[in-house]
């Protein structure tokens, strides 16, 4: 049985493994020639929202489903429906048109079918590996995408110097088709369904309601899910804006680009590392309180900096990859032990549609704010928000209570 588990992860990871470098890959391909095009925080912003508000909108609803369908499916056919999307953007920059609309369609498209995948996959977890192993895993999960994104960058920026724009987006199909293949030769059970959830769509509103009361079930879950929000609210932005705080702040160009991207996921990996490797004597919740300090402190700093010390920007980025890391396997694992697994579909798609819709809003100023306040200011006011939100989570008593604690069935 122990063997049984481990051996179904070994061919999920090498196969989700190749599908996220090509991904990582395309992703940044795509941002260096937005970038590059354009260099305006606006395009990138929305390009960001194209790739992330369809999926807030359909979310919820995605996990109604999925926590009725069959979850290996349903993954299976969401990569496959990515791919398909990308293989359109291919052919588009293969015949010349290089539409910017076109491209904000295809990366809403594609969020759609991430809005079914990424749910699925956390979801799966628990049917599979045993729960005093989740945190390993969240860990393992963890590396396997900060080497991602060390390879992803450097193939992304050595693939658009290379090649086309249009040739560099089949890597994106060829990693679908390894995840697909990977996900093809193992099982993945399912949960009981209950005859209520078997019953029509006439039933999906009430069960949304569920999905939502399930995450107050829990005495401090509540407020896991609205920190992690404001924490994502303020650091989406910086993400988007990243490549420009290099570009116009720094003076770099494609090579400072990678370089930033790959340190980034060098840090993400010693995070998911550290995490995978050792079981933590503290609380997952004191764990992501520290790791929101750490992550504000290096994202305010970054934007602070003189522009003559780039080596430092840097240390900074390797230092906030691995805080994000070790935050995100913590509070992937809590949500794993406090939720139960039938209702776990649902509660992972509302948890990515709640912060996501936020997210949106803020994205919607970023460029406007960048013009007027300079990338390096945006960096320093919402890098100390984050750092404001760990602290201010300390004193929370529901939420410092819960870490300590598995999940009662009783509840």
């Amino acid at each position: 049985m122990q063997d049984s588990w481990k051996k179904k992860f070994l061919f999920i990871w090498i196969g989700q493994f190749l599908s996220l470098i090509t991904s990582s890959a395309v992703n940044f391909a795509i941002i260096i020639w937005l970038s590059l095009h354009y260099g305006s925080a606006q395009v990138l912003a929305y390009g960001a929202i194209a790739g992330m508000l369809p999926a807030a909108v359909i979310g919820p609803f995605a996990g109604v489903y999925i926590d009725r369908w069959d979850r290996k499916k349903t993954m299976i056919f969401s990569d496959a429906f990515v791919a398909l999307c990308t293989l359109a953007m291919s052919i588009s920059f293969y015949v010349g048109f290089e539409s910017l609309w076109l491209i904000y369609i295809m990366l809403g498209l594609r969020s759609v079918g991430s809005a079914f995948h990424m749910p699925a996959m956390q979801a799966s977890i628990p049917m599979i590996a045993p729960q005093e192993e989740l945190l390993r895993i969240s860990g393992i999960n963890q590396v396997i995408q900060s080497i991602s994104s060390i390879a992803g960058p450097a193939l992304g920026a050595l693939a658009i110097t290379l090649m086309p724009i249009g040739n560099v987006l089949l890597l994106d199909i060829i990693g679908a088709v390894f995840g697909i293949v990977s996900l093809l030769l193992v099982h993945i059970p399912n949960p009981t369904l209950t005859e209520k959830m078997k019953t029509s769509f006439r039933q999906v509103w009430a069960d949304l309601g569920e999905g939502f009361a399930e995450i107050f079930r829990t005495k401090g879950l509540g407020a896991v899910f609205i920190f992690s929000t404001m924490v994502t609210f303020f650091i989406m932005p910086i993400a988007v804006l990243f490549p420009l705080l290099t570009l116009n702040h720094f003076g770099g160009g494609k090579f400072e680009i990678s370089v930033v991207e790959i340190v980034w996921g060098v840090g993400m990996l010693v995070g998911g590392s550290l995490i995978g490797i050792f079981k933590p004597s503290l609380s997952k919740i004191v764990i992501m309180n520290v790791m929101y300090i750490i992550l504000g402190i290096s994202l305010s700093l970054s934007g602070y900096i003189p522009s003559t010390t780039f080596y430092f920007f840097i240390v900074l980025t390797a230092l906030g990859g691995i805080a994000a890391a070790v935050y995100n396997a913590c509070f992937m694992t809590v949500i794993q032990e406090q939720v139960r697994p039938e209702a776990m579909g649902r509660v992972f798609s509302m948890y990515f549609s709640i912060v996501v819709i936020p997210t949106v809003i803020g994205l919607l100023g970023t460029g406007w704010a960048a013009d007027q306040f300079g990338v390096g200011n945006i960096f320093i006011v919402l890098g100390a928000l984050i750092a404001m939100v760990g602290i201010i989570s300390f004193f929370n008593k529901p939420l410092m209570s819960l870490g300590g604690f598995k999940k009662n069935d009783n509840l």
